[in-house]
């Protein structure tokens, strides 16, 4: 397995050239793959009915072309969906990236072409091995064997008159790894693809307890309940227990600082690595490229062209929309791509803000619409995050999820307020004194929400509920939606899915 290992990794590392040149020339990469895009679709329905072929530069891009999200995109989407090609992509359809964002509205079908895979997904998911290896030459990744925590597959087509299938991103990856990929893998794909997530979390466990495990790639949450049960089944203290030679977890779809307590709970150890990607059902946008810091670097030659709306034009009739060149460091993007699967100016729904230009690095700041602004307070998901990581180290809780929405004034005479529901792994002694901690936090983080706070004039001080244990997970199941890309939301303007949560909870205290 030595010698399998130093092969693996001198074959990974040879794609560190390819990345540092588009880190030297990002505008030339980004360039480069506009053009390639309009080439290849100019002979689809999208392209002919917006002159692909006569776009000459960006700006023309920008004016031929019009943004689209999802429910103005849907009719492209629907055509290919029941059968027709060549609406959007040139390569024939034949798979959908399900993909929900938070637990709100239907599910969204974000199409995933031959093109996507190999060159957005698979080739983000052979940088992440590269840079990973760059940064810790010592590595023994390969003696051993990798565990996804992935979705599932849907088994029905799309359309009975189109041949399009859909599951989770992570399922449509597994399902199409090529067969030395699956060779390092565990557990094998039958178990990882199965849809019934208490039975697949119990075959994983079993399937997986035994193996050399040196590498875990998945969602936090999904991840810390098959650590819970490999521990109960083992009868370990902790998972070095059980894999002694684990050395990185890859995470993504969600932020990771709320789970990092309890990471270091189940993997006690100072060489344990964390390195987190942002591999999303639409493309593979980044990854964290440096070990000492949690930026992530934008992938430049991933067939991906980026555009930038700054987060204040986004209720304006004629919102600014900028290229790379155009961004600046500091300020909130809702993030716009144009893919090698054949979306073309497309609002994903994500925001970001930019640590670095050179290269462009860069951090998830949230969602355009999973936020709290009833008041004035322009909270996002980074505050809310960033805040209760913040509180839960300072007071040695860890959690498993959290939801927080308004308290809208009830009257002339009532002021508003944040609420929140956290369900704690490790709760704190006193939890008042977290809940002042946690809203003391936001406000130094958040000089609006502060700013709304002072004196109790708009806002009064967060309300707090600790839930039951299991609280968002039979949430998410009584709707529907367990496991896979759904995700409780963070934040939301609607007290729709806080009054939900609330009436699970047998007499809430505050």
């Amino acid at each position: 397995m030595e010698v399998l290992n130093s092969f693996i990794t001198w074959i990974f590392k040879s794609r560190l050239g390819q990345i540092e040149k588009f880190k030297k020339e990002p505008h030339l990469a980004q360039q480069t793959t506009l053009f390639e895009l309009l080439e290849a679709a100019k002979g689809t329905e999208v392209g002919e009915a917006y002159q692909f072929s006569k776009i000459k530069s960006y700006p023309e891009f920008a004016s031929f072309v019009p943004v689209f999200d999802y429910e103005s995109f849907t009719p492209y989407l629907e055509k290919n969906i029941k059968g027709r090609q060549h609406v959007f992509w040139p390569s024939t359809i034949q798979w959908f990236a399900k993909s929900s964002g938070t637990t709100a509205g239907r599910s969204k079908y974000v199409p995933v072409s031959e093109e996507s895979l190999e060159e957005c997904h698979y080739k983000g998911g052979k940088d992440m091995v590269s840079l990973y290896l760059r940064n810790f030459p010592d590595s023994k990744l390969f003696t051993g064997k990798s565990l996804s925590v992935g979705g599932t597959l849907e088994k029905d087509l799309l359309h009975p008159k189109g041949i399009a299938r859909a599951g989770d991103v992570s399922a449509l990856i597994m399902h199409n790894l090529p067969i030395w990929a699956q060779f390092v893998s565990t557990p094998s794909r039958e178990t990882a693809l199965m849809s019934d997530w208490e039975a697949k979390i119990e075959r994983m466990a079993q399937a997986t307890m035994d193996e050399n495990v040196t590498s875990i790639a998945g969602v936090p949450t999904w991840t810390i309940v098959l650590l819970q049960r490999i521990l109960e089944l083992k009868k370990a203290s902790h998972i070095l227990e059980v894999w002694p030679n684990l050395e990185v977890f890859f995470h993504g779809a969600v932020a990771f600082g709320p789970y990092r307590n309890l990471f270091k709970q189940l993997i006690p150890s100072e060489k344990m690595r964390y390195m987190e990607i942002y591999n999303a059902s639409e493309g593979f946008f980044g990854m964290q490229d440096q070990s000492n810091s949690d930026e992530l670097l934008l992938l430049l030659d991933h067939g991906i062209f980026y555009e930038f709306m700054p987060t204040e034009d986004l209720e304006k009739e004629n919102p600014r929309v900028l290229s790379l060149e155009g961004v600046e460091v500091g300020k909130n993007y809702a993030l716009i791509i144009s893919t090698n699967g054949g979306l073309w100016r497309y609002k994903i729904g994500d925001t970001i803000k930019f640590t670095s230009q050179q290269p462009y690095r860069f951090r998830i700041s949230g969602r355009t619409k999973n936020f709290i602004n009833a008041f004035g307070e322009e909270v996002i998901v980074e505050n809310a995050e960033a805040a209760i990581a913040y509180v839960c180290e300072h007071m040695g809780a860890t959690i498993i999820n959290f939801t927080a929405a308004p308290i809208y004034f009830k009257d002339s005479q009532s002021k508003g307020a944040h609420e929140w529901v956290v369900e704690f792994k490790s709760p704190p002694v006193d939890l008042e004194d977290f809940a002042e901690k946690l809203d003391r936090h936001l406000r130094e983080i958040n000089s609006d929400y502060d700013a709304k706070r002072y004196k109790n004039l708009a806002l009064q001080r967060l309300q707090l509920h600790a839930a039951p244990a299991g609280l968002f997970e039979s949430w998410l199941a009584k709707k529907g939606k367990l496991g896979g890309q759904h995700k409780v939301p963070r934040l939301s303007n609607s007290r729709e899915f806080m009054e939900e949560i609330l009436a699970m909870i047998p007499n809430p205290k505050k």
